[in-house]
């Protein structure tokens, strides 16, 4: 079974003070391109999450993101650094002796420190417990698995695309026999024609077989059809098969269905059948689209 690599997958977590987001999504690309956004104290995570992540999910455009939300009554105050604000404080004293510079009234001094850079500790930055970081990995196998789902319910919507664009190339390459026999008839007439009325000439009837005969093969187009036949089949029995690389391989199959059309198109020499032939590359150029969707 195909499976499209436009997926989407959302879990969270609860822990008693936070809740752990994890959303992932993920659009067509010819190779893993993987990007996350998530809360710093992860971060030391991040290669092996990203390891995980794209061991799963093969290939395709992702964005993965993990955030944090605080629970209502739960939040923690950033820590104060009270070392920091003394330090400041020294060096604003110091810097007023030095140049002359009038001192801060003393109820603009909080104001004045805590502005100031790295005075307070981010809740965030601190250590990862083992029962949390368990937490968001499984939250992360959890949104991983409904985006599997996601493609998979995708996948199945774009296999049917495909009969239905297979049969119908099926179906119009079965329409083209009744115009190859009717096609030879007009060449004949048209030459022979050509020969008794225009040039009114006299001909070695027998020399026309044999130059009818080669003008006409030159025009068969029964390897071309019995190719095509090939390449349809083959494209129905690729997207049963199982496991990695089935779009690439039905994106290549895709690429020789439409030389077999092209090469058809251009030995047809009838309204008709170029017709039929442009209907067949509406048909796989469909296709060609919804292939770059497939894993």
């Amino acid at each position: 079974m195909i499976q499209s690599m436009t997926g989407y997958g959302k879990a969270t977590a609860e822990l008693p003070d936070k809740k752990i987001n994890v959303e992932i999504k993920s659009l067509n690309s010819k190779a893993m391109d993987l990007s996350t956004r998530m809360a710093p104290s992860y971060r030391e995570k991040e290669i092996a999450i990203r390891g995980e992540v794209a061991k799963i999910l093969e290939r395709g455009k992702v964005d993965l993101s993990i955030w944090i939300e605080k629970k209502e009554g739960a939040d923690i105050a950033s820590p104060i650094n009270q070392a920091v604000i003394q330090d400041y404080k020294n060096q604003i004293e110091a810097i007023s002796r030095e140049l002359g510079l009038p001192l801060p009234e003393a109820t603009d001094w909080f104001q004045l420190l805590l502005r100031l850079p790295d005075v307070t500790t981010k809740a965030e930055m601190q250590d990862v417990t083992e029962e949390e970081w368990s937490a968001v990995h499984a939250a992360l196998l959890e949104a991983v698995n409904h985006l599997v789902e996601f493609r998979q319910q995708e996948g199945l919507a774009l296999e049917k695309k495909f009969r239905e664009k297979i049969d119908n190339i099926t179906q119009l390459l079965k329409a083209v026999e009744p115009f190859e026999k009717e096609r030879v008839e007009k060449v004949r007439e048209r030459i022979t024609e050509a020969l008794e009325k225009t040039l009114s000439v006299d001909y070695d009837k027998n020399r026309l077989e044999q130059e009818l005969i080669y003008y006409i093969e030159k025009l068969d187009v029964s390897e071309e059809k019995q190719r095509l036949g090939n390449h349809l089949r083959y494209f129905i029995s690729t997207m049963e098969e199982t496991g990695s690389g089935v779009g690439k391989k039905l994106g290549f199959i895709a690429q020789e269905m439409g030389r077999e059309i092209n090469t058809l198109g251009s030995k047809s020499n009838h309204a008709e059948m170029q017709k039929i032939v442009v209907r067949m590359k509406d048909e796989l150029e469909q296709i060609k689209e919804q292939v770059l969707n497939v894993l």
